[in-house]
């Protein structure tokens, strides 16, 4: 398993690279905030306080980026896509103008979401792709950030924005993206940075920083009693950041979470519809410890990396009761 390495600790964010394997080119950071723990390990973060945390989470990121990677931020060559509507939710363009007091970078939109080609498929195509708002400008420093599970809408984006900047004839210098998502993202990293350097002289290369770790995505194999192929990022195997790994003995709800995140674009913009998805898990949870599942066999199975020992006294029904108590309050 790849390795992290210390490049900051800190109590606003700490910062991580994934050693390098050999098996791409692409530079890959963790990077841990509190406002990111929050948002990963409680679904009651939801709506605006949501999105105002993932920004403030990527304002700090970007300050931490500047001074340990190898990329050049310049205003005018900075460029946010914003892949809709997921991407809304990192808020990069007032996060850019808040780290480096910023004012000229440029944003811009393309429309994009996936879904399954058949109601169990395991393959996925993408809908609702008719808007997009492209602005390109020289030597351009490409910065975005979404939710990745499959990467589907990723590689359709930024491929999108590619075409668009040949067309243009204009260069493209560097690929940066934040996601709090699974490996899937820097295989299409891999496939954008390989295009780019055969389109682009000057062509510097990519970046992805995974929020808290890079998390596994749930498959058909994948030995969970309860998840959602495709769409899950579970922690059980994830490269997680030290301080992630210690906040999961803060609640012994947190390692259970179906997802590390859930559905991103109904939690940011329909909160009703994210409440009953996450108390919809709850109350599954809750059936299977009335069937005898108790909390040790439940957490080896969601996060085995974990001491259980440290969750002494857990009680998996009691720990679903009061998480299903919180979820019907705010309905």
């Amino acid at each position: 398993m790849s390795k992290l390495e210390v490049l900051r600790t800190s109590g606003k964010c700490s910062f991580y690279r994934i050693a390098p394997d050999g098996a791409t080119p692409v530079a890959r950071f963790v990077a841990s905030t509190p406002e990111t723990r929050a948002i990963c390990n409680d679904p009651l973060i939801a709506g605006v306080n949501y999105t105002k945390k993932l920004r403030s989470a990527c304002e700090v990121t970007l300050a931490a980026l500047s001074k340990y990677s190898e990329i050049e931020f310049v205003e005018r060559q900075t460029v946010v896509l914003n892949i809709l509507r997921g991407g809304l939710n990192f808020g990069l363009r007032e996060a850019l103008a808040d780290a480096f007091d910023w004012n000229q970078h440029t944003t811009a939109f393309v429309s994009a979401q996936r879904s399954r080609t058949e109601a169990d498929s395991e393959s996925w195509k993408i809908k609702e792709n008719e808007y997009k708002k492209l602005h390109v400008p020289q030597h351009a420093c490409v910065i975005c950030g979404d939710v990745v599970a499959t990467g589907t809408t990723l590689l359709y984006a930024l491929k999108e924005f590619l075409r668009t900047a040949e067309t243009e004839q204009t260069r493209i210098s560097s690929l940066v993206f934040f996601t709090i998502g699974g490996q899937p993202a820097e295989e299409v990293l891999h496939e954008c940075d390989a295009l780019c350097r055969k389109a682009f002289e000057g062509y510097k290369g990519a970046s992805i920083i995974y929020f808290e770790g890079r998390f596994n995505v749930a498959r058909e194999d994948s030995d969970l009693t309860i998840k959602q192929t495709g769409t899950d990022l579970i922690r059980s195997g994830a490269i997680a950041a030290p301080e992630f790994i210690s906040s999961q003995y803060d609640s012994p709800a947190f390692p259970l979470e179906r997802c590390a995140i859930y559905d991103a674009g109904s939690r940011a913009f329909y909160p009703p519809a994210f409440y009953e998805d996450v108390l919809g898990y709850w109350r599954e949870v809750r059936r299977i410890a009335n069937e005898g599942v108790n909390y040790a066999s439940y957490i080896a199975e969601r996060f085995p990396e974990l001491d259980v020992s440290r969750f002494e006294g857990a009680q998996l029904k009691a720990v679903c009761d009061t998480q299903i108590a919180k979820l019907e309050r705010v309905l």
